[in-house]
């Protein structure tokens, strides 16, 4: 029963990532995926009662490899809020070259699940505070990403410009120094932020193929 159970999740999460990527988060139906997977849909939904429970599975491929490539930027010697910067920035990039990968992050980041990583960055500057203080500060970081996901760029709003009102707003909300802030942001402008989200976008895709085994059509 395991080995079955273990089959027809992979046959799932197979199809979810494909479909996802494809045709989108909120346009993928439960039907959809069912007959992607060639599952039944009892199966389905015993391992995953709903489409969040897949997200959040798939996003923890997908954001585990931005923070080592945020970390292998952001030089060792720097505090960690430059990691943070950077991992963020790139997040926000992704959505602004590709939609389906907007809807992914948007719905991602309406379930915070990184209090413990950012009270290992910003522990210092709340010494008294728990992973629960942190985990209810994330809720409203989340809210601030998700709407700054949200809003796709143009002229009037470009890149350089929604990373740095992100970027400020979050690190206000964890108590950076408006000196260390300002550092950050010029870090963040001297990297071809774009350059590097295609990169990682390109890597993003081979790895949930291989991963997943599957072959995107796009």
């Amino acid at each position: 029963m395991r080995r079955n159970s273990s089959e027809t999740k992979r046959k799932i999460l197979t199809a979810c990532v494909r479909l996802f990527l494809e045709e989108g988060y909120k346009s993928t139906s439960v039907s959809r995926i069912v007959e992607e997977a060639g599952v039944a849909r009892g199966s389905y939904l015993n391992l995953f009662p709903t489409k969040d429970k897949i997200l959040l599975d798939l996003t923890e491929s997908m954001f585990g490899g931005q923070f080592d490539v945020a970390r292998s930027i952001a030089d060792k010697k720097l505090p960690p809020v430059y990691a943070y910067a950077v991992e963020t920035s790139l997040q926000l990039t992704l959505t602004e070259l590709n939609e389906n990968l907007r809807e992914i992050y948007i719905e991602a980041y309406s379930q915070p699940d990184t209090a413990a990583e950012l009270k290992q960055i910003f522990g210092a500057n709340f010494p008294d505070y728990s992973e629960s203080d942190f985990y209810e500060m994330e809720i409203g970081t989340s809210g601030l990403m998700r709407n700054y996901m949200a809003r796709k760029c143009d002229i009037h709003f470009p890149l350089e410009r929604k990373l740095s009102r992100f970027l400020t707003a979050s690190m206000r909300v964890y108590r950076v120094p408006e000196e260390e802030q300002a550092k950050v942001l010029a870090f963040i402008g001297s990297i071809d932020i774009r350059e590097l989200a295609v990169t990682v976008m390109h890597k993003l895709f081979a790895m949930l193929e291989m991963k997943y085994d599957f072959k995107l059509s796009t």
